[in-house]
């Protein structure tokens, strides 16, 4: 056993009507890279902002190095040796690297301002440390989101990091880029810092962590050594129940063509050309940069594309506006769900019909009756878990939040539907969801265009799958030629089909 550096003890946070700390307990040791994980709403969200400082439990203390604390604030935190790297990345980017890493500090400068040498000197040390080699005169906003993650952990550790918070930091960056996050971690570790990782991808845990901490319905349920448990265990204690199935079967034959897009040319994109089949789940694969997602916005008439021909049903479309996609039903659940797929501080109930309000209205005028049955008969197919329709969707869990978008997507009625990084974020439980829903929507003769990064979800979810490299599609796979040697080969461009 080693010493203790972070313990938290007997932590209670109740929100109206939910209890999203229920007397939780746990510690981190020094020089230990513990593994925190659960299921979206398990309290991990919550538990992190308390050790930060950012709420305030209802009950219950927290000892940093020893010392105790019943309500933290974010200064105090800080200084005990509190460090927090968010999923959502908080920087300025028209600032460079070392004047992010040292924003708010004036690092040994005079009344008129920092000393930027000094700044300078500082952050080249800090990156060293970390193994790190940049320029630390760059501005942030020409990084890349590894990069810019980098940044973040420099910012954290700068003072005296004692404990380092790292929620999700993989959900963004590219699979090559994680490993060089593993490096740094465990430079981390090696130097006496204790680190908690929240990932769901339990793969990285098993890779990196020495021990792994699960959470359920705002409860502590065990900690045990990585290498003591299974993968299969930890599932388990994550959502209570055996997970018999990964990939939900389904059986179901596609029928005629329903989206076909011909030479295609545009945001990045050139001579696209696939069609989407009645019935089916179209995987389409590639590298980060491939262009999947400027593909995504020119087909729903986010962008207008440059060249080339989008059929709906056999029906040109017009594409010129995001109106244009709806009318022809097409609906996209976009990659980044806070930015682009909800709006964060409205209500559930004000999210979900916001793109079909004709469903909701009669002569100009709000149905409210209707509106409260399309809204909850939403909440109720998706199982979402919330304490009422009213509540705002900043408050719920990532899958839940997910699940607003999807909802928001099908009660606008649209037959086409593209999900990009349908499950980014979310956990092993609400995947499961997610992936029956998609099975269920393509049985009901809906028709699904699937943007995925992960390769299992890709080779079990999909029915065909297209390639991108650098904006061009390098070939096609039917189910039979399935396997991730051939997408790889495909998306890295070495061949053409």
């Amino acid at each position: 056993m080693g010493r203790k550096i972070l313990e938290v003890k007997n932590v209670t946070k109740t929100y109206p009507g939910v209890v999203a700390l229920d007397n939780v307990s746990f510690d981190v040791e020094e020089g230990e890279i513990l593994a925190l994980i659960g299921e979206n709403g398990a309290g991990k969200s919550t538990v992190i902002k308390t050790i930060a400082g950012a709420i305030q439990p209802d009950s219950g203390e927290i000892l940093i190095d020893g010392k105790r604390f019943t309500k933290l604030t974010p200064t105090q935190a800080k200084e005990a040796g509190i460090g927090v790297v968010y999923q959502e990345l908080n920087l300025v980017p028209s600032l460079s690297i070392m004047e992010n890493i040292f924003l708010g500090d004036r690092v040994g400068g005079g009344r008129f301002g920092p000393n930027f040498r000094e700044m300078r000197r500082r952050s080249e040390e800090i990156m060293a440390d970390l193994g790190v080699k940049i320029d630390v005169s760059t501005q942030v906003q020409m990084l890349s989101t590894a990069q810019m993650q980098i940044v973040e952990i420099a910012k954290a550790v700068v003072k005296n990091c004692k404990v380092l918070i790292m929620d999700e930091p993989s959900a963004s960056i590219p699979m090559a880029e994680v490993e060089n996050m593993f490096r740094i971690v465990r430079r981390l570790r090696e130097k006496g810092v204790a680190v908690i990782y929240i990932s769901h991808r339990l793969e990285e845990l098993f890779e990196l962590c020495d021990r792994v901490t699960v959470f359920r319905d705002g409860r502590y349920v065990i900690t045990r050594n990585v290498a003591d448990i299974t993968k299969k265990d930890l599932i388990r204690y994550m959502i209570g129940r055996e997970l018999t199935e990964k990939f939900p079967e389904r059986q179901v034959t596609p029928g005629e063509p329903v989206l076909q897009v011909r030479d295609l040319t545009g945001n990045g994109d050139f001579h696209i050309s696939l069609e989407l089949r009645k019935g089916e789940i179209l995987g389409l694969a590639g590298l980060v940069g491939a262009g999947r997602t400027e593909l995504a916005k020119m087909l729903c008439g986010d962008v207008k594309p440059e060249s080339g021909q989008i059929l709906v049903r056999g029906v040109p479309l017009k594409a010129a506006s995001a109106a244009d996609g709806v009318k022809a039903g097409i609906g996209l659940v976009p990659e980044d769900r806070k930015l682009e797929g909800v709006f964060l501080n409205y209500t559930i109930e004000w999210n979900i019909p916001v793109m079909s309000l004709k469903r909701v209205s009669r002569f100009g005028f709000m149905n409210f009756r209707e509106l409260d049955r399309l809204t909850n008969t939403y909440v109720d197919t998706l199982d979402i878990k919330t304490p009422s329709v009213k509540q705002e969707v900043r408050n719920l869990s990532g899958g839940n939040q997910q699940k607003v978008v999807v909802a928001k997507v099908l009660a606008a009625e649209n037959e086409i539907l593209i999900f990009d990084e349908p499950t980014r974020g979310i956990d092993v439980g609400a995947k499961q969801e997610i992936y029956r829903l998609m099975n269920s929507l393509v049985e009901q003769g809906k028709s699904i265009l699937m943007i995925s990064s992960e390769m299992e979800e890709l080779l079990g979810m999909s029915d065909r799958i297209v390639v991108l490299h650098e904006g061009r599609v390098t070939g096609g796979l039917e189910k039979d030629q399935f396997s991730q040697d051939k997408v790889l080969e495909l998306a890295s461009g070495i061949t053409e089909e």
